[in-house]
């Protein structure tokens, strides 16, 4: 383990354009559960599985529904920043870092500083009258009862990607040239069994490929190197 750290730190310090590419398990030191863990919400006990209750179809039919779970189990709005958020913000700063591309919904990643974030699935902190546009944050939901509603009566959308939504185009074209534009890209935190998010890595051409996650992935044998474990445990040692 150490020679791998010590070998992802020179790979980092040798490098001019890094793009990290993350999941759920950036956040899960944060405190933030993910899907598929054995203590995450897919192995937790609802009428119907989280995978119903957060699809475009179930939002539409039962939205109160919908909100009670969402504010019960999406919104963890004490969470803050863990050592991997903070060493990529730190990356940026430096001019080493030009991209982070993150499934997650959090926030955090902006709240430890980074600026150029492409959130793929959305993100809890923005919120829209799905009559007349108005914006809303986070609170506006947390805080309400039911269905959300703006002055104008209309209901209010967390702008994330329910199932059965598309991404956002305008973000996967601009993830897409971050990864071709890339000298080295590591990713983490993340089973890479998501699509259309986790197809994304294959834009990647370069020669510095690192997968830094608990448990195998389906990449890590195109990998030029793994290191197993936790990351943010790991990243406090870069």
């Amino acid at each position: 383990m150490e020679r791998e750290i010590q070998t992802l730190k020179e790979w980092v310090e040798d490098s001019g354009s890094i793009v990290f590419f993350g999941g759920a398990g950036v956040s899960t030191e944060s405190g933030i559960p993910d899907f598929r863990s054995v203590d995450g919400l897919y192995h937790q006990h609802y009428d119907e599985p989280p995978e119903t209750i957060l699809s475009h179809t179930y939002f539409e039919q039962k939205p109160e529904a919908f909100f009670r779970f969402y504010r019960d189990k999406m919104l963890c709005l004490d969470a803050k920043p863990n050592a991997a958020h903070k060493k990529l913000a730190e990356w940026e700063d430096q001019g080493r870092l030009t991209a982070v591309i993150t499934q997650n919904i959090d926030g955090l990643h902006q709240a430890a500083g980074s600026k150029n974030v492409l959130e793929l699935h959305g993100s809890v902190h923005r919120n829209y009258c799905q009559k007349c546009g108005a914006f809303y944050g986070v609170e506006a939901v947390k805080n309400s009862q039911d269905v959300p509603r703006c002055s104008c009566g209309g209901a209010v959308k967390p702008d994330v990607v329910l199932y059965e939504e598309c991404l956002n185009e305008e973000t996967m074209s601009r993830a897409v040239h971050a990864l071709r534009q890339a000298d080295m890209l590591i990713i983490g935190g993340t089973s890479l069994v998501v699509y259309p998010a986790a197809g994304l890595v294959n834009y990647y051409r370069g020669h510095k490929l690192v997968l830094v996650n608990k448990t195998p992935t389906p990449m890590d044998s195109r990998a030029d190197l793994v290191v197993a474990g936790p990351i943010g445990q790991i990243f406090s040692q870069l």
